[in-house]
């Protein structure tokens, strides 16, 4: 099966760019974008909630072998099938924000539902963040946590 956008040539500069246009035609208020390592960000403030959402970038050594498991011999064969999966993966992240906020104005799940794993809370962590031990400690101990807190 052949993965979305595996052969695009778009820069991530322009997906982040159009990311950025979509959030503006949409009523976004604000936006941001930053990256570590191997981490970017993208947020925005839409309608009073802050929203971020991190993009897992791959390390450029997981392309020293194709998918068929040929060993690439140069540093720039390398670089360019990792240079081609960061911009598949900005893509990605264009197509979900830009459907996310077309269901959003279509009245079929509001951003507010659809991003709510991704909505910050007042210390900077996300709902998603704060939720996933949560869940895990529930699937383990097969209990919900307490309605109450102590």
């Amino acid at each position: 099966m052949r993965r979305y956008a595996e052969n695009t040539e778009v820069t991530p500069d322009r997906s982040r760019a159009e990311i950025e246009k979509i959030l503006v035609r949409y009523g976004a208020t604000g936006f941001a974008y930053d990256w570590e390592g191997n981490r970017a960000m993208v947020g925005f403030q839409l309608r009073g909630r802050r929203f971020k959402v991190m993009v897992d970038l791959p390390p450029q050594n997981k392309f020293a072998t194709t998918e068929s498991g040929r060993r690439r011999t140069s540093k720039s064969a390398i670089y360019d099938a990792w240079e081609q999966e960061v911009r598949r993966r900005w893509r990605v992240l264009s197509l979900k924000i830009k459907a996310d906020l077309e269901a959003d104005e279509a009245g079929v799940v509001s951003i507010e539902y659809s991003w709510q794993p991704f909505t910050v809370l007042p210390n900077g962590t996300t709902t998603g963040d704060w939720m996933e031990g949560q869940i895990r400690d529930a699937y383990m101990t097969g209990e919900m946590p307490p309605l109450l807190p102590g």
